[in-house]
């Protein structure tokens, strides 16, 4: 005899549909559900209702992606400062754990799904970058399962170590962001995303990034570090640098053109590329919407040094799809004075005059808050804060609706 589950119908959420069962090869449903009232009776219908119940969470999914070194992190603490709450590791956990939780978001690091610990991609030749020494079924299983509600049970990627540690529990976040180098990599994930990013660094810049960081802070030389890049430079073109194709915003950076043959990556050229028909999006314009701009505000309101800001608005198509463009050459001398370009940006998702300055001056200290990069951050941040807000508001309508009917 078949096992049912039996639920009231005040139990259910609004949220949840029931299906016609799919029977198995003996004619039985493997999720029938028997529905009554409170009172014990059949429903109204004067039938039992069966079928197969699948309820839509309350989570919204973002998904970033780049190459290692590329500032994911930073970006990822601009974006949960805009929710409110300090991002930490979960509280009692593997204190090797890659996953950072706030009040509001949930950030997963998608190196815990590698298959392959550091020794096992070492004795078969491949890097992390190769999806043999990934698993997307499984990380297809525990997004979906994140974003209907359920909790999971994580595996843990132990970059101390190189090994695959016990899993961890994750509970459904408002907003999980899954971040890495392939969340657009599988079609069945890039499918459950409601937003999607793009850190797209240029080679020249990646390179002085990459010297900055390991010579200065872990001691490795420079061959090292040229033999390190040209080892994942295949790997990362064949299956990273693709992925940016299906973002909803890339964020590139690129030498400065403000110097002439600059080669010290310092002063940054950066560009929010930013899609449309992107649903709960409006892309954000300088000035005039669909015009092309460009402009010099360095002047009595905006000090600058050499070799001076310049900023350029336009529309223009980004692999076969439309987009809008915004760019900044040059850094900013004093943040303070932000809220002078702020005030002439359009669509910036803003809940007050000045907040992206604000937000900049709170995180002065980040990595790229003298230039484009940890402003188009801040914007990005600010423009997923309001998709989760009108994803949410919609959601709530369409609940009361059900529940009146």
């Amino acid at each position: 005899m078949a096992v049912c589950t039996v639920y009231t119908v005040q139990a259910l959420s609004s949220s949840c549909s029931i299906s016609s069962p799919t029977k198995t090869h003996m004619g039985l449903s493997p999720k029938q559900v028997l529905f009554y009232n409170n009172s014990g009776k059949k429903t109204k219908s004067g039938r039992f209702r069966s079928g197969e119940i699948t309820c839509s969470g309350d989570t919204i999914v973002i998904g970033l992606a780049a190459d290692s070194g590329c500032g994911k992190s930073t970006f990822m603490r601009r974006l949960t400062s805009v929710f409110g709450g300090a991002a930490s590791p979960p509280k009692g956990g593997n204190p090797d754990s890659n996953t950072l939780i706030s009040d509001t978001t949930t950030v997963i690091c998608l190196d815990d799904y590698h298959s392959l610990d550091r020794t096992g991609r070492k004795e078969k030749g491949v890097t992390a970058l190769d999806p043999r020494a990934n698993d997307f079924d499984l990380m297809y299983e525990q997004v979906k399962a994140l974003k209907d509600g359920v909790a999971v049970e994580k595996p843990i990627y132990n970059h101390v170590s190189g090994l695959l540690d016990p899993p961890e529990l994750i509970k459904p976040p408002k907003i999980l962001v899954i971040e890495g180098l392939h969340p657009m990599y599988d079609e069945r994930v890039r499918d459950l995303l409601d937003f999607s990013i793009y850190l797209d660094i240029s080679n020249e810049v990646k390179f002085a990034w990459k010297i900055q960081r390991d010579m200065a802070e872990r001691g490795h030389s420079l061959e090292s570090i040229k033999a390190s890049i040209e080892a994942r430079k295949p790997d990362f073109d064949a299956y990273i640098d693709p992925q940016k194709q299906y973002a909803d915003a890339v964020i590139e950076v690129l030498p400065t053109q403000l110097i002439p043959d600059d080669n010290e990556g310092k002063v940054l050229r950066v560009k929010l590329i930013m899609k449309e028909g992107v649903k709960y999006f409006n892309p954000v314009y300088l000035f005039d919407e669909g015009s092309t701009v460009s402009w010099i505000p360095c002047g009595r309101k905006l000090t600058c040094s050499y070799p001076g800001i310049k900023f350029a608005y336009g529309p223009d198509s980004y692999f076969g799809h439309e987009v809008s463009v915004l760019e900044m050459d040059g850094q900013f001398d004093r943040l303070d004075e932000l809220i002078y370009v702020e005030s002439h940006l359009s669509n910036i998702s803003t809940k007050f005059y000045g907040e992206i300055t604000q937000q900049m001056l709170k995180h002065s200290d980040f990595p790229g808050s003298n230039n484009g990069t940890g402003l188009f951050q801040t914007i990005v941040g600010l423009k997923i804060r309001d998709l989760f807000e009108q994803i949410a508001a919609g959601k709530g309508a369409v609940s009361l609706e059900a529940s009146k009917a």
